[in-house]
């Protein structure tokens, strides 16, 4: 019996040092990235990032050019990813997604979600 209640404190003390890892693994990325100019100066392959600014361009059937403040980068966003709630150039949004880093190819943004900020 005593072997018993000196292992729950163990176990519960073994699965608090698991958080992190099991947060990790499902994507919730505890380092996630707000600058457009720090991921175009050292980019990372598949790092989270959540950027607010405005989507002012389509360059491409999925490719589009997202803008913060003075700074610009490619962002690819899928059909499915559009919010119901239509909006333009002039529309301030959030996007959270995953930078990009092919070889020889500027570095851009796979995006997973669109919040529009202001309406």
């Amino acid at each position: 019996m005593k072997k018993v209640i000196m292992l729950i404190p163990l176990g519960l003390l073994f699965l608090t040092t698991l958080k992190p890892v099991f947060a990790e693994s499902f994507g919730y990325n505890l380092h996630v990235n707000t600058d457009i100019a720090s991921i175009l100066e050292d980019p990372v392959d598949d790092q989270d990032v959540k950027l607010t600014g405005y989507l002012i361009k389509k360059v491409s059937s999925d490719k589009y050019i997202f803008k913060s403040g003075d700074k610009q980068i490619r962002v690819e966003i899928d059909n499915h990813v559009f919010p119901k709630q239509q909006f333009d150039e002039n529309t301030l949004i959030t996007i959270l997604g995953e930078v990009e880093k092919d070889f020889l190819q500027s570095p851009e943004i796979d995006v997973d979600v669109i919040e529009i900020t202001n309406p």
